[in-house]
């Protein structure tokens, strides 16, 4: 099967005065990725979505590790909220594959949200499994800056971000696309009542903690897009590969009991 050839990856944060967060490490990463791929500088942007965004674009197909997979990406930063992010990355979506479809350069979209959806239901017949998107985000299960990749219907485990979007890109709507998730570590409070969780993820990163995320990740990132990719090619769902569980130990066979002559 043949692999994509254009690759949307979009990390999911707060802006404004949250945009240096815990919460927004995934925009964190993607400025990382973006360095490590050599991409132009981000930019504002409304070619996608439907809102101003940071983005960046290649013009043509990128190798992304010596030898491996070759694609063209675009990279964008949510610019809403998290926790109602889920619209604007179907947005997204489905203005990329009507691009596609009709082979455009991405120029603003002024259809309806209804129109859109209609254009890109009619093109993915047969251009869905040619376009993939990657959504980066935060990870409280994971210490600070472990990647991990887990396939698209896996559990939100209570991340809004993910709530949201799982709530407007339906998988039965696109049953053959090329989706998964990228997150990226954060680490967990002691304490893990609602309340000191909000806290920690909304609260400011520290010197260190973004120095490991934009100074640590660029090679990292780029072997995972690279591995979802080659996942993809070879009609796999993209996602790291559960632990395969522990088999029961053997026992033993009972041995007959003879009656006495």
């Amino acid at each position: 099967m043949a692999g994509v050839s254009h690759v949307l990856i979009l990390s999911l944060g707060n802006p404004g005065a949250y945009i240096n967060t815990l919460h927004s490490a995934g925009h964190i990463a993607l400025e990382a990725l973006r360095r490590e791929l050599a991409l132009p500088p981000f930019a504002k942007s409304r070619a996608l979505g439907g809102k101003t965004a940071l983005t960046t674009t290649t013009t043509g197909p990128v190798t992304t590790i010596k030898g491996g997979s070759v694609a063209r990406y675009t990279m964008m930063q949510s610019p809403t909220l998290m926790n109602v992010s889920g619209p604007w990355v179907a947005r997204v979506w489905r203005d990329a594959l009507k691009t596609q479809s009709s082979g455009g350069s991405g120029s603003t979209s002024t259809s309806s949200d209804s129109e859109s959806r209609v254009a890109a239901g009619a093109a993915a017949g047969t251009n869905v499994e040619q376009l993939g998107l990657i959504l980066v985000h935060d990870d409280l299960e994971e210490a600070m800056g472990v990647l991990k990749t887990r396939p698209w219907t896996s559990s939100h485990r209570g991340h809004n971000g993910l709530k949201s979007t799982n709530a407007s890109l339906l998988r039965n709507e696109f049953p053959n696309a090329r989706w998964a998730r990228l997150s990226v570590g954060i680490g967990r409070p002691d304490v893990r009542d609602k309340s000191s969780v909000a806290d920690f993820v909304l609260r400011q990163m520290t010197a260190d903690e973004r120095a490991a995320l934009e100074n640590g990740l660029g090679a990292g990132l780029l072997a995972t897009v690279q591995k979802i990719q080659d996942q993809w090619a070879a009609g796999q769902e993209a996602g790291d590969s559960p632990p395969k569980p522990s088999k029961p130990p053997k026992q033993r066979k009972p041995q007959l009991q003879t009656r006495p002559a």
